[in-house]
């Protein structure tokens, strides 16, 4: 097993996102950039400060927001301990980040893609806009429950057209979802769809991809403990690339998040 290079980095700058003075506070973590060869977006990271937590032993896993010469971006919600640390520190404190790890998002230059986002799930799309090579190709569907500005929202809005579907009742999110469904059946016959948000936003998603037979990538959120496969704790039941031989059925089997994802097609993993 190859495990990816651990890298030391240095805190740059904290920036919160909505109302700081609210238990659900968002923050952009501004980190110097750790020396990869190359990184693709729908990658993610593990991540523990250099001293460790305070109360804890493994690290935790964050998507690429984004990564430039200057920085790399970790977009986070305080949700418990881990992210509560994570909202403490000041610049100059270090953290110790291996990766990037998992597999990317599929790009395809020219082809109509449409991304749809729930809550959180907008954080790898902030490096997917940025590194298109036809931004003009891709429109997005943002669904959320709490106010824009505790998302990166202006960085992906500046590149791409964005929708935003404020879900504040049940009336709501159904428009939502027959909103999907409209773009998703639009895009079926040559588009590329691609989701990332909770695990039952992404089962919505999937059941219409199947529906209207989409070609469709979903970005999964699942618990990770070690992040490179050894401690079996993030695995889905799926089907892979090299599973799908011609003239025998597929087989599908339980493989690791990490390792085989955490991008898989709709139509190859069980939710």
């Amino acid at each position: 097993m190859s495990y990816p290079p651990l890298s030391q980095v240095t805190v740059l700058d904290l920036v919160p996102f909505g109302n700081t003075g609210s238990h659900t506070s968002f923050y952009a973590l501004r980190l110097t950039p750790p020396a990869w060869e190359s990184w693709m977006p729908g990658q993610f990271v593990m991540l523990r400060p250099s001293g460790g937590w305070h109360d804890k032993m493994w690290a935790r896993p964050f998507s690429l927001c984004r990564v430039t010469s200057r920085d790399l971006v970790i977009f986070f919600q305080v949700v418990g301990g881990a992210t509560e640390q994570l909202a403490a520190l000041v610049p100059g404190d270090t953290l110790d980040v291996w990766g990037p790890l998992g597999n990317g998002l599929c790009v395809e230059k020219d082809t109509e893609t449409l991304l749809l986002a729930g809550g959180i799930g907008i954080v790898p799309f902030v490096g997917y806009v940025h590194a298109h090579p036809a931004p003009w190709n891709v429109t997005m569907e943002f669904g959320l429950r709490t106010a824009i500005d505790y998302y990166p929202f202006d960085s992906i809005n500046e590149k791409i057209l964005v929708d935003v579907h404020l879900e504040r009742n049940e009336e709501d999110r159904a428009r939502f979802v027959a909103l999907m469904e409209e773009r998703i059946s639009a895009h079926a016959e040559k588009g590329l769809v691609l989701a990332c948000g909770p695990t039952p936003f992404l089962k919505t998603v999937q059941a219409l991809a199947l529906k209207h037979k989409a070609r469709t990538q979903l970005c999964l959120e699942t618990v990770m403990a070690c992040g490179v496969g050894a401690c079996l704790g993030c695995v889905v039941k799926a089907v892979l690339p090299e599973d799908q031989k011609e003239g025998s059925a597929p087989v599908a089997h339980y493989v690791q998040t990490c390792t085989c994802g955490p991008n898989f097609w709709a139509d190859a993993v069980t939710l």
